[in-house]
């Protein structure tokens, strides 16, 4: 930061004191003000942050943007949007002077550049994560909600999570003694074909393929890589020019919380194994993942099967946070306490009491409104994408990382760093 504050206790006093962010060059919103807002890329994902945005009656949904028609007018439908601008290119809701916030729920490869975009526009932003498809993409995210006053907030809402919070504070406290070691992990079974192997084909009537594209490289259209398909997620995450696969697409839902509980900002060494080792599909990342990452005082671990879903603690995702005196787990539903023999504290269940989905978005209203820095601030969302994103650097460079969180630099590993960011696909820039 340019004052010369630490980014780590920016973030803490952010948290605690909930920093004002300057509204200059914005229309301020009062407390009963109707925020107007325009939604960039309404798939699965973004009709699902979309509605629960439209939950809340402060809220008017004015313009939405897809490349795929069929997405377009699903949205519209679904949603009941009558009287909503529809647009095929995100700079035209950009251009709009009556949109206060914009939600990005595009592709991951675009959310670096039309959240940047916004800010220069003058838009808040609610991102989703992760947030950036490399390190140095999310850097000028932040940069640009800081030079443009912009309130921008990530979609790691398990921070905005009652029972997320609660655990937090028995851990720091110190109830399940020190904590050494973490270990975060999904566990599934899609054997043997995956996502399938489809051909190269033309694109589908009503998609504009190279605006899809954007900044990545220029490709053949492949059903999986553009990923729309009406029974599950979309499958351009399991694509490198896209996006990280598992590791940035649940991982960092994971990581962010370690990092939010551990009260730290990033690892200091990290190293992954892992593979496409049984899948017979044309995906490009893993199907099987250990990622082990060294932070002061600690150990985390993220585990990725696609290839067996045996549950670990009964569960087929979570967090395991091992004290010297009880271990804590933790998914979206709830947390549980299991003591060490011979300790006293007592075993305990605790479920979730909130929405956390409702809860975060609401904060980031409250934001738009009274300037303040939302609980998942994008530097904050930055650090955790970070996290995962550097798990991928480690796979795919197959070298240990050692890392330097403020220089945001590996140290004399130049086959390592070259994954740190990536060349646009022109006309695409990203100036911050």
């Amino acid at each position: 930061m340019d004052n010369g504050i630490e980014r780590r206790e920016f973030i803490k006093q952010s948290i605690v004191t909930g920093v004002t962010v300057a509204a200059a060059g914005a229309n301020i919103l009062g407390a009963n003000d109707r925020i107007r807002v325009g939604v960039i890329g309404p798939g699965r994902q973004g009709r699902g942050v979309m509605k629960t945005f439209m939950k809340n009656p402060d809220v008017q949904v004015v313009a939405v943007c897809d490349v795929y028609a069929s997405n377009l007018d699903f949205a519209i439908k679904d949603a009941k949007l009558e009287g909503a601008q529809t647009y095929k290119d995100f700079r035209q809701i950009l251009d709009r002077k009556d949109v206060d916030a914009v939600i990005v729920a595009s592709p991951d490869h675009w959310h670096a550049l039309q959240t940047v975009m916004a800010c220069q526009a003058g838009k808040d932003v609610y991102v989703e994560k992760p947030i950036s498809t490399t390190v140095d993409e999310g850097r000028k995210m932040v940069q640009a909600a800081r030079k443009y006053n912009r309130v921008v907030q990530v979609g790691t809402q398990q921070r905005s999570g009652d029972h997320y919070q609660k655990a937090a504070e028995i851990i720091r406290s110190g109830q399940i003694g020190k904590v050494t070691f973490i270990r975060t992990w999904n566990f599934g079974n899609q054997l043997p074909d995956g996502i399938g192997a489809p051909p190269d084909t033309n694109p589908p009537d009503g998609l504009d393929w190279d605006m899809w594209l954007g900044p990545a490289p220029m490709r053949p259209f492949n059903q999986n890589r553009f990923g729309v398909h009406p029974d599950r997620w979309s499958s351009f995450r399991w694509f490198w020019d896209y996006a990280g696969g598992m590791m940035t697409d649940w991982g960092v839902h994971h990581l962010d919380i370690v990092q939010m509980v551990m009260q730290v900002d990033a690892p200091t060494a990290i190293t992954a194994m892992g593979g496409k080792y049984a899948l017979k599909d044309n995906r490009e990342t893993p199907d099987t993942l250990m990622v082990t990452y060294e932070y002061p005082g600690f150990v985390c671990t993220y585990e990725d099967r696609e290839c067996n879903g045996h549950l670990l603690n009964g569960e087929g995702y979570g967090i395991l946070f091992h004290g010297a005196d009880a271990t804590l787990y933790i998914n979206r539903q709830y947390f549980d306490i299991t003591p060490e023999k011979g300790r006293k504290i007592e075993a305990q269940r605790v479920k979730a009491a909130n929405k956390q989905g409702d809860a975060h978005i609401r904060n980031f209203l409250d934001c738009v409104k009274s300037r303040q820095t939302p609980i998942s601030d994008i530097e904050i969302g930055h650090r955790s994408t970070s996290t995962c994103l550097l798990g991928n650097v480690a796979l795919r460079s197959g070298h240990r990382i050692a890392w330097d969180a403020k220089a945001e630099k590996i140290a004399g590993d130049n086959a390592a760093s070259k994954y740190l960011s990536r060349e646009y696909r022109k006309p695409w820039k990203l100036n911050a």
